[in-house]
């Protein structure tokens, strides 16, 4: 029989929030509930290519993740060992199947949801709450959750022990939630899946390799938000604005590894079925009339996606959106990224009159004195353009962000008198 095991490895992956949720219910306890779903793995990655995969892949998973976490619970407790290693398992059949569906069936879409609402703790800082999804939900490795943070292994052991242990000291309650509770747990669950895709996203191009595939995960994550709530317009806005923004990966850098602007962009570049995915999912979601934050990022993203070209990029209603968006989160930052629409709409003096108040919140965003330098230089105030872009290299996240200002430094001194 073959020896691959990507086919096991795929099939855990798709079971596992499924599986650690219910453990999680069951024992009520992090640690034990990851570590009996590993054993469960181990079991399985030993039992299926003998004997084929089971009907039910997470109910296997659940059923022997149980039993070897009762089985930990005694040893701990000295009450009896751990049966042999080569004693057999009943769980090997798929009569179990059907029991546990009983048990957890039911109660599928609360155990994941808790279980991504425990990684969402608001004790927990992002950073901590995105490691620990990557973790508990996804199932990454240390060493792959600190190659995509660009920290040491040890690091990010202790940043996932030390969310553990807060968690632990301030539980979250383990009752289902109800219909009333659910969008105040939805909204933390969505804001960590989007933080998971953007830590992906805003990666510079030679950290690509590392952190791409958090948008691919944060996309999976997505996609089962989804899976439990496929009438919640928001969580349609939300994978439609991910497809949306990953569909573009494959035209944002050059060669060199510089940063390409999307009006720049090779278009034919862009995934499209990712772009028909995301305008699919918008439409459908727009239908609902119940509009959100996530609806009108999608909405503005698939507005670009529209776009053959650059020049015909509808900006009054990307306007038009991100005034909605003010509304609804009102934000600097969202006030930053209207500005681009005004300037293109009313001109560099307009969007320059908009981001100016927003000098003291923002003055140590890179991105505000980049934009900033832009319209200065449009308007021909090129000492002004000089001393915002200078500020913008000294706030650079990245190498290639200072290359891309650099760029304008060098215009506005091949230019000076900016005729």
């Amino acid at each position: 029989m073959s020896t691959d095991t990507g086919w096991i490895n795929a099939a855990l992956a798709a079971a596992r929030p499924q599986a650690v949720g219910a453990l999680l219910r069951y024992f009520r306890d992090l640690d034990l509930a990851e570590e009996a779903f590993q054993e469960a793995a181990m079991r399985a990655l030993s039992a299926w290519p003998k004997n084929g995969p089971p009907r039910d892949t997470a109910a296997w998973l659940i059923m022997v993740g149980r039993n070897a976490g009762i089985d930990q619970t005694r040893l701990r407790a000295r009450q009896v060992a751990l049966p042999e290693d080569d004693a057999p398992l009943s769980d090997l059949s798929d009569r179990e199947a059907v029991m546990v569906g009983k048990l957890d069936e039911a109660d599928y879409r609360d155990d994941v949801l808790r279980l991504l609402f425990i990684c969402c703790h608001p004790d927990l800082p992002a950073t901590q709450q995105i490691a620990l999804a990557l973790r508990i939900v996804s199932g990454l490795s240390v060493k792959q959750i600190a190659r995509a943070f660009l920290v040491g292994d040890s690091a990010m052991e202790q940043r996932i022990t030390r969310a553990k242990a807060r968690i632990a000291s301030n539980p979250v309650p383990f009752e289902a939630p109800g219909a009333a509770d659910r969008p105040e747990r939805l909204g933390p669950v969505a804001a960590m899946v989007y933080l998971v895709f953007n830590e992906g996203y805003s990666a510079s191009a030679d950290e690509q390799p590392a952190r791409a595939p958090l948008c691919e995960e944060a996309i999976r994550l997505g996609r089962l938000l989804l899976r439990l709530f496929p009438a919640e317009p928001e969580m349609m806005g939300l994978l439609a604005l991910m497809l949306l923004q990953h569909a573009r990966r494959p035209a944002r850098f050059a060669p060199d590894g510089s940063v390409i602007l999307l009006e720049d962009q090779d278009r034919t570049l862009w995934h499209r079925p990712a772009i028909h995915e995301g305008l699919a999912l918008i439409d459908k979601s727009i239908r609902h009339r119940r509009p959100g934050p996530y609806q009108a990022q999608a909405a503005i993203a698939a507005l670009h996606a529209r776009a053959q070209t650059a020049a015909q990029t509808d900006w009054e209603q990307i306007d038009l959106l991100y005034a909605g968006l003010e509304q609804m989160q009102p934000s600097p930052i969202v006030t930053l990224n209207r500005s681009v629409a005004v300037a293109k709409r009313h001109g560099a003096a307009a969007a320059l009159a908009m981001i100016d108040p927003l000098a003291d919140r923002l003055s140590g965003y890179f991105h505000f004195h980049g934009a900033r330098g832009a319209f200065l230089s449009q308007l021909g105030d090129n000492d002004a353009a000089r001393a915002a872009f200078t500020r913008a290299i000294a706030l650079a996240h990245s190498p290639a962000e200072a290359a891309h200002i650099r760029q304008h430094l060098d215009r506005l001194m091949d230019n000076p008198s900016g005729s």
